[in-house]
């Protein structure tokens, strides 16, 4: 792994624990109102508007960070993936559905010759 992709991958994955952190903090939208009637808003850290602002801009730019991240690593993906095809590393190519169709086809035929001929590799039962 390139230095710069371990660096976007270790900045991702601490976004991401910061990102669930801050939403676990905040509180909802229904926990203004008892703040209104002195809920005890007034000993808050952030003052009597509370962290709602400071919190949700955070949250903003975490935000964007994280996909900017989510994107470059999507970037690094691809061009692994590139590289894996000029390797000559083989590449997972999807089948068809009437494959398995072919192959079921196949052995069934292959059962119907033996039982015609008489001749099985299983063993008789008396």
């Amino acid at each position: 792994m390139d230095w710069m992709e371990t660096l976007v991958v270790v900045v991702h994955v601490v976004i991401a624990v910061a990102l669930v952190g801050l939403v676990l903090i905040q509180q909802g939208k229904g926990a203004d109102a008892g703040a209104a009637f002195g809920g005890g808003a007034s000993q808050t850290v952030f003052g009597s508007q509370g962290s709602g602002s400071f919190l949700t801009r955070l949250t903003t730019i975490l935000a964007i960070v994280f996909f900017v991240t989510s994107f470059s690593l999507a970037v690094f993906a691809k061009q692994r993936a590139e590289v894996a095809g000029e390797a000559g590393i083989p590449m997972v190519q999807e089948s068809s559905h009437s494959a398995p169709m072919e192959q079921a086809s196949e052995a069934d035929a292959a059962q119907s010759s033996e039982t015609e001929s008489g001749e099985s590799d299983l063993p008789e039962l008396e």
